[in-house]
Formats: structure tokens, sequence, C-alpha cells
């Protein structure tokens, strides 16, 4: 009986070379970061096609999820350039450096960080309800809001914990509701249109505002600080790119409110690519003619595929080589078998953002986070189903081999491997096709993947974007799972 090693070996081999072919390394570029929202993402746009205009490369990570995520990524050289608001940097980035709007660009300075900017609008925090149910409970202002303590409340998840957040808010206005949900920007506008949920935090600037009619209710206790926009870059880029910088400058009080609102709705509403509404600003308020380019369907598809394999065959390689070692070790050692089927067991039980999210202070953001955290998830199946094939091989045929004089190491190559084959592979079946859903995930943190159009078509409400990501990945793992049944004729034994 014997298990075809060349076949596995050349599955592997493929599997790496796929890897290096898809996704050669990229030429050095300014990286241009943005957090989730679609007013960040548009000021991304902006700052990125300015760059361009310069014969400058430049590489946008977009809807790279909250502050800290892009904080951490600046002061770590991750990215160069991000847009952010100055009551954002002031209450939650530089809490405890004392830091006001008069020595913000000192304080900033001493961390190597550069600022440009105010950009010329104010987008600060507020709290919003559905006009009808303010003119019913006749609520005018956040203080009204103690009088209703069933309200029900719905924040975004950075506006529960952030320090110029809901704990703050809560206790400058003592209010007393205690039915307040965390979730997604985005989808809180849905809650409140449906009336799951009473009043929402919005971005003053938000398109949603005008287009749901909502009630923004006065900060009468003067509660939220100036978010005026800004843009932080590191200062290292005045030496390597002082044109760059110099260009941006350019930006400095040229989008007034109205403007930036303008330019949401253009977004939100209208359902423009946030390049096009770039394009246009750049091209209407400074004669820019930017080199933005409509994206083709296809080609769009073509970049994702690219990004998603990349994640998946580089995680589930590492995966395989480790797990089935793992697995044959848990089967030997009984005592160390049980740590290493209960520490895969556990790491399995952890919630894969928070996976994802604990990956990022040790590497940083974009693929190689996003890789290991899928590697640890592709663990489990694959060693407790090489540790179970070897559990299931009778006793009586290693004893037959150990009679024929068979040394240990044989009889695991020659006899063992071979019965559990079907076993190992039905588990790295299972970690592949779990590793191609999970592998979403990764757009969060900048790995990109099928996860983007997701994450965007939930952003901005756009179904078809949405399953310009669910369709692919959902085929993906189908592909995947047909592979592994075919490859079955190949390493399986005859008879097996």
């Amino acid at each position: 009986m014997k298990i075809n090693f060349k076949s596995v070996g050349s599955l592997i081999f493929i599997l790496l070379f796929l890897t290096t072919a898809l996704f050669p390394q990229e030429k050095s570029a300014i990286k241009v970061g943005s957090k989730k929202f679609t007013e960040n993402v548009l000021l991304g746009e902006i700052i990125t096609q300015l760059i361009t205009s310069q014969d400058q490369k430049v590489e946008y990570i977009k809807e790279l999820g909250g502050t800290r995520i892009l904080w951490n990524a600046l002061l770590n050289e991750e990215i160069d350039i991000y847009p952010d608001y100055t009551g954002t940097i002031i209450k939650e980035i530089l809490v405890n450096k004392n830091a006001n709007k008069d020595n913000l660009k000192n304080k900033l300075a001493e961390l190597n960080i550069g600022i440009i900017g105010p950009l010329g609008f104010n987008n600060t925090y507020a709290i919003g309800m559905k006009q009808g149910l303010a003119e019913k409970l006749a609520i005018e202002k956040i203080s009204d809001l103690k009088n209703h303590p069933s309200l029900a409340l719905g924040f975004t998840n950075e506006f529960m914990d952030r320090a110029d957040g809901w704990p703050g808010l809560q206790r400058k206005y003592q209010l007393p509701q205690t039915n307040v949900t965390g979730l997604d920007h985005d989808l809180a506008y849905k809650g409140l249109a449906s009336g799951s949920i009473d009043a929402i935090d919005l971005y003053s600037t938000d398109a949603e505002i005008e287009y749901y009619n909502l009630k923004v209710l006065k900060d009468d206790l003067h509660y939220f600080p100036d978010y005026k926009a800004v843009i932080l870059y590191r200062k290292e880029l005045e030496k390597t790119y002082p044109g760059i910088i110099k260009k941006l400058q350019i930006l400095g009080n040229s989008i007034p409110e109205e403007t930036m609102i303008k330019m949401n709705s253009e977004v939100k509403i209208n359902k423009k690519p946030e390049s096009l509404v770039a394009s246009n600003f750049l091209n209407r308020k400074f004669s820019i003619e930017s080199s933005y380019q409509p994206s083709k369907f296809l080609s769009r598809l073509w970049h994702n595929t690219k990004q998603h394999l990349f994640l998946v065959l580089i995680s589930l390689t590492a995966a395989i080589l480790f797990s089935i070692p793992l697995g044959i070790i848990a089967f030997k050692n009984k005592k160390i078998g049980g740590l290493i089927l209960g520490v895969t067991g556990i790491i399995q039980t952890i919630p894969s953002l928070a996976l994802l999210v604990f990956m990022i202070p040790l590497l940083g953001i974009g693929s190689y986070p996003a890789i290991s955290a899928l590697f640890l998830y592709s663990l489990l199946p694959i060693v407790r189903n090489t540790h179970s094939g070897l559990c299931e091989i009778p006793n009586s045929i290693r004893e037959s081999a150990i009679v024929l004089g068979l040394s240990p190491s044989l009889i695991l190559k020659k006899i063992e491997l071979p019965l559990a084959s079907r076993s190992i592979l039905a588990g790295i079946k299972t970690s592949a096709v779990i590793n191609v859903g999970t592998a979403t995930l990764g757009a969060l943190i900048g790995a990109g993947g099928y996860g983007q159009p997701i994450l965007t078509g939930i952003r901005l409400d756009d179904i078809a974007l949405i399953l310009e990501g669910a369709i692919p990945a959902a085929l993906l793992a189908l592909l995947v799972q047909w592979i592994f049944d075919l490859s079955e004729k190949l390493i399986i034994p005859k008879g097996l």
C-alpha cells in the first residue's frame, strides 16, 4: 500500500508557484489610507489622485477600519498619509498629551507626524433621530433624551468606546438609556429608518441626514469638539517627496461644508464612484486633470481574485505543512497530543475578526496578519483529521508490520499515512473551504480580496457590489472542493 507523495509534493509546489505568479512584489509607492466611512474614503481618493497627478506612484489602501488602526499604521510606516479630524486627534489619539487646537501641530511634530489643513469643513459628531418621532416626543436637544429612558440607541462600534463617544456623552448629559447597541455606521441608518432604533450618532456632513429627513439634536452642553478635516502624514515625506507635500497643501480650506455634503450625496445617494467624484472635484476646483478611468467589472474581478488567492494559497499551504506533522505527533505522544488538540481547538473558537485585530500589533496591516489568522484557523481540521485517521487504524495491522521487522518510520510512511490519507485529505478540504470564506474579512485590515467589494457594498448599500464579492467567493469555495475531490484519485491509494 503506497501513498503518492510525489502528487502531494506537486500539489504544494503548485500552490506556492501560483502565489508567486499571481501576486508579484509591488514597487515602492506612497501609501494612502482611509477609514471605512464614505467621506473619509472620498478624501483619501482626492489625496491619491492629487499625488498621482504629479507622476508619483500611489497605493491607496481604503476602508481600513477605525482611527486606531490608521494611526498605528501611520506611526509604524505602513501607510504614509491619511485624512483625519482635529477632534478625533485631540480627544482620541493624543488624549494623554494635553493636546488642543492651538498646540496640535507641535504635539504631532513630536511624534514625527505632519499636518495639512484644515481642509475647510467641520464634520462633528451629532445625535439624530427621525423628525416624526422627535416632534412626537418634543425632543429638540440632547438633554431632552433624559426624559425618555426607554429609547433604543444605536451607535457605531467605535463611538461606543472612544474617549469622545458614548461613555463621555452619557456622563455629560446624565442619560438613563440602557438599550444601547453597537453597529456599523451605514447600517445604523437602516435601523433608524425601519424603526428598530430610535436615535443614532451622525457625522454632521452625512448625506443621509437630508435623505432620511432626520432631526439633528442640538448639543446644548457643547460636549462634541470641532472635528475639522485635516491630512496627517509622516514628516519624512517632507524630505523624500517635498513636492508632493507642497502640492497637497492646496487642499487647505478648499472644501466648504456644503461641497463635502454634496460629494457625499453623489456617492451615497446617487451611487457615483468615489474616484469619479474626486476627479470631478479636482478638475472643477484646481483644473487638475486626474488619471481617473472607470474600473471594469472583469478587471476588478481579476484583481480581487489574485488578492484572494494569495491569502488562501499561502495560508493553506503553510497549514498543510504544519498540521500533518502536528497530527502525527499528537497520535504518537498522548500527553503532547492532548495539548496540541486543545490549543488548536481554542484557536478555532476565537472570533475571526478578533483574531485579525490581534495580529495587527504583531504584523501590521495588509496581507501578512490576514494570512497568519487564516493559517491558524486552518490548523484544527487538518490536525484533528490526521490524528483521527491514524487512531482509526486497527492495532493488528501495526502489530503485523512490527512482526515483519519494519521500522517505525517505515510503518508511518508505508502503512499509517496511506491508510489515514482519506481522513487527512478531508481535513484539508474542510480547511480550504473555511479559509476561502474567512479570507473575505481580510479586507477590513487592508488585505483586499473578495471582501473588498463586499465591504464597499455594505457601506454604499449596493447589493450588486456585495454580490460581486460574495458570488466569486462561493464559486471559489466550490472550485476548491472540486479540486480536492479530484486530487483524491491521485493521492489516496487505490482500494481506500
